[in-house]
């Protein structure tokens, strides 16, 4: 069946009238994989069995869109004040993952967003190693020293404050995870920098994570053996956008499509997106160029094939992805024997085609930069960086009304308390339906209309069967970072 014959078949069985998913863009990179084969018969029988179940409640829509959100808030002076973040899963279990953190060492807060594929195990175990590769990158000699000395005597000083932290790694693990990230402390102690420079100390903190999950997947020193614990977290991959915030600096260190946008209220009081991410996909030329440029002229037609590398891959950076960088002789006598000869991939020639090296943007913040949205593209596809920005924006005024008025100070001026009523008035027009930031761009991707939000659409999005929503939308992460105006309008320059 052709894709076109198939967007009108689920749209004509699954959708009437006002309840086209018309705006819910189909995940063109899966289909190109999934759609066209056998599996496509029982997914569509799935998707006529699904019309006759019972539609979801606007409280059991509502109790889906809440269970994973989190907020957190900041009583420590700086220019983040607090955050919104959630998820909502399409595969089963979730590829995506995030996390947020305080550095303990160092001024500054850690905020990413992690878009797996091929598996959940990647994402995972980047998340949760990252942060810890790009705060030790950043100490001063003097406290890379103690650390280092800290790890000798097995009384590690804690580098990171996390939240919303649900998972540990099992012991074995742990133990590996340990020894690589002390062998990488050492050789940045033994290492005599002269200038520091952010953007350096990001990509290499990117970079060393990637080669000890290399490392640990599949040794080539001496025993060259392969550790089958670890190959599923090599052979499956992640991308990777995080933000790094310590005062008015924010440095941004993307690794794939993942996106980040900042919302910057104008003079006019217009809200402005303005994008501090690059994309790594084939919608940026940038990026294709450099691939080409990275391999003979006569790969120029089979690198890059269907909008994917080798025809394979959507991102076009990623964490692990082995299968992508190892050599084809490693891949020959180590992997071949136990998956198959389809992991290499057609016209593998001039490895390595995929890296992890992040590219890294800085934005100085102003006070009129109101908040920073990361996401998994799951979000980007549904809506718009600017209708994005939009929605949070109108969400920051409207949230107000959902708590009791409280005057802020016990003496205060009739003319400050009127201001007050009206602005809560005003946020009267735009009261959300939930508290949470990232829950209400959530319902609004999912469920948003030119009218509002229409329950049915929603409803059918969130109740269809695993085998068909994938078709329809990917696993979705949000994290909204809010800034302190106050605290920035106050910076020294």
């Amino acid at each position: 069946m052709a894709v076109g014959s198939v967007y009108k078949y689920l749209f004509s069985n699954m959708c009437s009238g006002h309840c086209c998913l018309q705006s819910s863009k189909i995940n063109s990179k899966i289909l190109s994989q999934q759609v066209l084969n056998i599996k496509f018969c029982h997914q569509l029988h799935s998707s006529v069995q699904y019309l006759n179940q019972p539609r979801l409640s606007p409280q059991e829509v509502t109790a889906i869109l809440r269970s994973n959100e989190h907020s957190q808030e900041f009583t420590v002076t700086g220019s983040v004040k607090s955050y919104d973040s959630n998820q909502l899963s399409s595969n089963q279990p979730i590829e995506d993952t995030r996390c947020e953190a305080r550095s303990l060492l160092t001024a500054g807060m850690l905020m990413g967003v992690f878009d797996g594929h091929g598996g959940a195990a990647c994402a995972q175990v980047v998340a949760k190693r990252l942060f810890n590769y790009i705060t030790i990158s950043l100490l001063p000699p003097d406290l890379l020293y103690k650390y280092l000395q800290s790890l000798d005597n097995n009384n590690a000083m804690p580098l990171l404050e996390n939240y919303n932290d649900k998972y540990d790694f099992v012991d074995e693990l742990k133990g590996l995870y340990s020894s690589s990230f002390k062998e990488f402390v050492k050789e940045l102690s033994n290492c005599n920098r002269k200038d520091f420079e952010m953007s350096e100390a990001l990509e290499n903190a990117f970079l060393r994570l990637d080669n000890d999950l290399s490392k640990e997947a599949l040794d080539l020193n001496g025993n060259k053996k392969i550790n089958m614990k670890t190959l599923s977290v090599g052979l499956s991959g992640a991308v990777a956008c995080v933000a790094h915030i310590d005062g008015p600096h924010l440095h941004i260190a993307n690794v794939g499509d993942c996106q980040a946008v900042l919302g910057v209220l104008s003079d006019s009081d217009t809200w402005i997106a303005k994008k501090v991410s690059i994309e790594h996909n084939t919608d940026n030329p940038d990026e294709v160029g450099r691939i080409l440029r990275e391999h003979p002229d006569n790969e120029r037609d089979t690198v890059i094939r269907m909008e994917r590398l080798l025809g394979q891959l959507a991102p076009l950076r990623a964490f692990g992805d082995f299968r992508y960088k190892w050599s084809r002789s490693v891949l020959s006598e180590f992997i071949v024997p136990h998956l198959g000869d389809q992991t290499i991939a057609p016209n593998y020639y001039t490895p390595p085609y995929l890296t992890a090296r992040p590219e890294v943007t800085h934005h100085r913040l102003t006070p009129r930069d109101r908040f920073l949205v990361i996401a998994s593209d799951g979000l980007w596809d549904l809506i718009s960086p600017l209708q994005v920005v939009r929605l949070v924006g109108e969400h920051m005024s409207g949230k107000v009304t959902l708590s009791p008025l409280r005057l802020p100070r016990k003496e205060m001026r009739l003319a400050d308390i009127n201001n007050m009523l009206i602005q809560r008035q005003q946020g009267l027009k735009t009261k959300p339906q939930d508290r949470n930031a990232a829950t209400h761009l959530l319902r609004h991707a999912l469920g948003g209309t030119e009218y509002g939000i229409e329950h049915s659409k929603i409803a059918q999005l969130l109740s269809m069967p695993q085998e068909v929503v994938r078709l329809f939308r990917d696993d979705i992460t949000i994290t909204v970072i809010y800034f302190d105006s106050e605290y920035l309008r106050h910076c020294p320059p």
